[in-house]
This record gives C-alpha cells, sequence and structure tokens, in this order.
C-alpha cells in the first residue's frame, strides 16, 4: 500500500512515490527564547516518527527541523542580551528534545547561520517586483501573487494586518527585512541598511538551503497555517520555486481544553514532563490522537500513558507466543500515520504474545527501549524502596536526595501511578 498523507493546500489525502524515494522533509521549530513547552515537542516527535516510518517503507529522507534564532519575542525576552539568550536556549532546545530518546533531525539549521541566503532572497523579489524598500523596511507585495490564500483559504476582506505599519503600501503586505529599532543589540548589514530578517523569509530561505527549490513535505503547528505558511508559500512560489508538495499541520497540545501557551501560564516545559513521567510515558501519550487532531493534556492523560508503558513493558517480559500481521501496522501508518490504530495493535499484539512485532513497531516510536530486560542491582533497589517509603511518609527532602543518589547510579526511579508505593527503575541513557 502507498503511503498517504493529508495535505492542507488540497484538503485531500495525497500519495508518496511508489517505488519509494528521496523525500525532503522540512518542519518548522520553536523560536528559541526560554525553555519549551511540551507544545513545542509535538512537531519534532510527530514528524521525527513520520521519517522513521518512510524509511521503514524504503523511502531516503531528510528531515531538517529548524531553529528560529532572532526574532521579536528574542530581543523582548532579553534586551540586550538576545544572542545569549538564543544560545542558551537553543542548547536548552536540544538537550530536552534530545532526551526523547529519539533520532535527531538530519539537520537543524538556525536562521542566524543562514542570512546570505535570506538577503538574496529578499534581493531576487525586489528585483522581479514582488517586494518594496521602505524606509528601511523590505515588505513583501501580496498583490502581485494571485494565488495568495490558497493554502489557508483566507479570503482578502477576511486578512487582519497582521504587522501594522505606515510604511506599507497594503495591509496585507508583511516584512521580509526589518530596520534595526532601538534597542535590538543584534542586526546585519544589507542593501537596505542595517536589520534583519523578518521570521517567513528566515523558512523560505532555510528550507531551499537544506532540501532545494522544491521537496516532499513541510510540516509544522496548525497555528502556522496563517500567516506562517501562506507567506512562506508566496515569497518562495513567487520566484519560482516550486517549495513544498505537501503541507502538514499537526493539531495543538491543549492543557485542560485550552490550548497550551505561554501568556496563559498554562505551561508545562519538556524537561518538567520528562523528569515527572519519564520519555515512554511522554512519546506514548503522543500517540493516543491522531496527529491532524488536537490533543489533551493533563496529569489524567498523562497516568494513562505511563500506565500503557507499564503494561507493555511488562508484556514484553513475558515469552513470545503467536506471529503478529505486519501489514496490520502497515494498513494503520499507510493510511494518514494513523498512531490510535497503531496503538491498539500494539496492545493486541501485547496480549497475544506477539512480542517479535510488538518490539519491532515500538521501535518506530522511540519505545523500543520497553523490551529491555535490565535488573537493577539490589543495593539500588535498596535505595527505591528507601524513597518509597520515605515519600509515603511525606519526608519529600529524602526521597529528593534519594532519587539523586538512584540517578547517581545510573537508574531513574519512577512511581507507578494509582499505585502508592510501587515504582520501576529504568536504565538512564
Amino acid at each position: 500500500m502507498t503511503v498517504r498523507l493529508y495535505d492542507s493546500a488540497t484538503r485531500s489525502l495525497v500519495a508518496l512515490p511508489d517505488p519509494p524515494a528521496e523525500i525532503g522533509m522540512y518542519v518548522c521549530g520553536p523560536t528559541v527564547y526560554q525553555r519549551a513547552h511540551i507544545g513545542n515537542a509535538v512537531p519534532f516527535v510527530i514528524f521525527a516518527w513520520l521519517r522513521n516510518w518512510l524509511r521503514e517503507r524504503g523511502h531516503a529522507v531528510t528531515y531538517v527541523h529548524n531553529i528560529t534564532d532572532v526574532n521579536d519575542k528574542i530581543y523582548e525576552a532579553a534586551r540586550g542580551a538576545s544572542a545569549e539568550r538564543a544560545r542558551d536556549a537553543t542548547r536548552w532546545y536540544l538537550e530536552d528534545t534530545g532526551a526523547f530518546g529519539l533520532e535527531m533531525p538530519d539537520e537543524q539549521p538556525l536562521a542566524t547561520e543562514t542570512i546570505p541566503e535570506i538577503v538574496a532572497l529578499i534581493e531576487e523579489l525586489v528585483a522581479t517586483g514582488h517586494a518594496y524598500e521602505a524606509g528601511g523596511d523590505v515588505y513583501f507585495r501580496v498583490a502581485s501573487f494571485p494565488d495568495y490564500g490558497a493554502l489557508s483559504g483566507q479570503k482578502p476582506d477576511q486578512m487582519r494586518d497582521e504587522e501594522p505599519s505606515e510604511l506599507k503600501k497594503d495591509p496585507r503586505d508583511f516584512a521580509l527585512w526589518k530596520a534595526t529599532k532601538e534597542g535590538e543589540d543584534t542586526s546585519w548589514d544589507s542593501p537596505w541598511g542595517m536589520g534583519r530578517p523578518g521570521w517567513h523569509i528566515e523558512c523560505s530561505a532555510m528550507a531551499e538551503k537544506t532540501l532545494g527549490p522544491e521537496f516532499w513535505i513541510h510540516g509544522g503547528g496548525l497555528d502556522l497555517i496563517f500567516p506562517h505558511h501562506e507567506n512562506e508559500r508566496a515569497q518562495s512560489r513567487a520566484v519560482g520555486r516550486p517549495f513544498a508538495r505537501i503541507w502538514m499541520h499537526n493539531g495543538l497540545l491543549q492543557f485542560t481544553g485550552e490550548k497550551m501557551s505561554k501568556s496563559v501560564g498554562n505551561v508545562a516545559t519538556i524537561r518538567e514532563v520528562i523528569e515527572e513521567w519519564g520519555p515512554e510515558a511522554a512519546l506514548l501519550f503522543f500517540m493516543t490522537g491522531h496527529w491532524r487532531k488536537p490533543l489533551d493534556f493533563s496529569e489524567e492523560t498523562m497516568a494513562a500513558a505511563a500506565a500503557q508503558v507499564a503494561s507493555l513493558r511488562n508484556a514484553l517480559r513475558g515469552e513470545a507466543r503467536s506471529v503478529g500481521d505486519w501489514s496490520e501496522l502497515e494498513a494503520a501508518l499507510d493510511d494518514d500515520f494513523n498512531t490510535p490504530t497503531a496503538l491498539a495493535l500494539f496492545h493486541r499484539w501485547a496480549s497475544q504474545g506477539a512480542l517479535a512485532e510488538l518490539r519491532r513497531g515500538l521501535a518506530i516510536f522511540g519505545l523500543g527501549s520497553l523490551g529491555d530486560q535490565v535488573d537493577a542491582p539490589e543495593d539500588v533497589v535498596a535505595l527505591a524502596r528507601a524513597r518509597a517509603d520515605a515519600r509515603g511518609s511525606g519526608d519529600y527532602a529524602a526521597s529528593d536526595r534519594l532519587r539523586d543518589e538512584i540517578a547517581a547510579q545510573g537508574w531513574e526511579v519512577r512511581d507507578t501511578p494509582g499505585a502508592p508505593g510501587s515504582f520501576e527503575l529504568v536504565p538512564l541513557p
């Protein structure tokens, strides 16, 4: 069966090449100005899994996941030290996403390392009449691209002015280059003076630099479809780049029914979630929802994911009793990458003792470690029991100290949800 994926532009399923081919996949990453929240991990994880599955199906995949390290948010977060903040936050993001244990993207370009390509693309847009300079800024001329709005379905009279400015000739126009303003401590020289790139042009340039003028898949969160991806598409296609063939937009993570947002304050960081629940529970949690749908994050949903992890791990400690039908997994994942169906299949394989297929399937989702048969030394088990006793008596200082002692010996202790005093020990990577 050919892999088919939902394309936001055509609102339909689009088939990937058969026989398998080279697949370039560009996914919009975070703007780095503070510790990334767990919602930032959704596209990173979803498209890492998709990369793994496409390779399983014979495609040669290049997965590019960019990092935006120059942006208004960074200037606002660290006045006078934006470059240092961006470097620190980039390091935090790489550390935190690395803790999932997934294979990292093939390339993770930085906007600040793509300035020459960005300037060259803007110059081309100006030369062809698709952009204009105004007071040191450069704006894309939306009216010059008749297909603007086709990706997001926006109509001209519905579009809001995302970047109000008296310099713009049309409220829909958007900035490609921004002249340096007071308080901005990082800037670059350009034909239009000192300044820095706009957000949208960064991704067009990074995608073309890493994958060429045309590639198969462009991914990112649903909140990016307008204006970010609409603008990327317009500025690249305006100068003849075919750009992405398929646009994939993952659903957003929701916290108690609302979109997770730093401004609302209902944010849990990637690091906090992994420290509390472990990477396996976090990964399995992401599997529980279809990639295009919103996913509710709560103590209850994470506890349910942790319980499923424990169930699968226990099954893998048993003996194989049957052989699973791998084509069932192919049918689920080839049909718009349906991870909830795949997860249900994994539980069925676990109950049937189809352990070889279960291990192979879990590995695609970074969960291969659930099958590791490693017993903790008795002294580590003793420390974990002492920690459980300390937690039970409310001595959390002793509990934290014992947890650190266990970690120093190369193990992570995880409490079993819904079972006070129960725990499991997992070797640290």
